[in-house]
């Protein structure tokens, strides 16, 4: 179990709420309760971890407004509904939404904790998903202008000799800009490039040329 994740119950019945946390802190997870949608707006973060148990039925905000409110922010948690009066309209537009699962009060703790463990490992793969990327964009901000024009045509498939023709130079000195890019992009392999260069960003050489 991550230490880092935590479980964030958001539900304006009180015994519900804690009794649900109590289960779960006696299954080791770690637990942080919400007796509605705006204590739990001004308190959370785009830094949290775990999950996010959301009542649908509150006073004021429901669980889709806050759903909504969430997305606005950029705030990724994976979200599992709870509801008493669960429906297939709702349950539809909380999945479109993002919501990884919707489960219908009472729910087992064997239910519960498997869509927890669940939500818990799409947060751990988004995270590193978003890690790689960020590693990978770290690294396309290191190449030079021409570096990054050599790895867009070498990723299209050119030899050093038609990329020296494409850019007017030699194939000697794009063979010197290849390596060097290959270098820094830490990739050993034109397929591993391949799979890189989606993620960086377009640079304004790449519309305005290199002279």
């Amino acid at each position: 179990m991550d230490a880092e994740q935590c479980v964030f119950i958001v539900d304006d019945d009180e015994a519900m709420r804690e009794s649900m946390k109590l289960l779960l802190e006696m299954l080791g997870y770690r637990v942080q309760g919400f007796a509605n949608a705006q204590s739990f707006l001004a308190f959370c973060s785009e830094q949290d971890r775990g999950c996010l148990v959301l009542d649908m039925r509150m006073p004021d905000m429901n669980g889709l407004e806050l759903q909504q409110a969430l997305r606005q922010r950029g705030y990724e948690l994976p979200i599992i509904f709870l509801s008493g009066f669960g429906d297939v309209p709702t349950t539809v537009r909380a999945v479109q939404s993002g919501a990884v699962d919707f489960l219908e009060k009472p729910v087992s703790k064997s239910k519960l904790t498997e869509r927890i463990e669940r939500a818990f490992e799409i947060d751990r793969q988004r995270r590193d998903d978003a890690s790689a990327v960020e590693a990978v964009r770290t690294r396309c901000a290191t190449l030079t202008p021409r570096e990054r024009q050599v790895m867009r045509f070498a990723t299209q498939g050119l030899s050093n000799k038609d990329i020296a023709r494409e850019l007017e130079i030699s194939p000697r000195t794009v063979e010197t800009h290849r390596a060097k890019m290959m270098e820094k992009m830490e990739a050993d392999s034109i397929a591993m490039l391949c799979n890189m260069v989606a993620l960086c960003p377009p640079g304004e050489e790449e519309v305005s040329g290199v002279g």
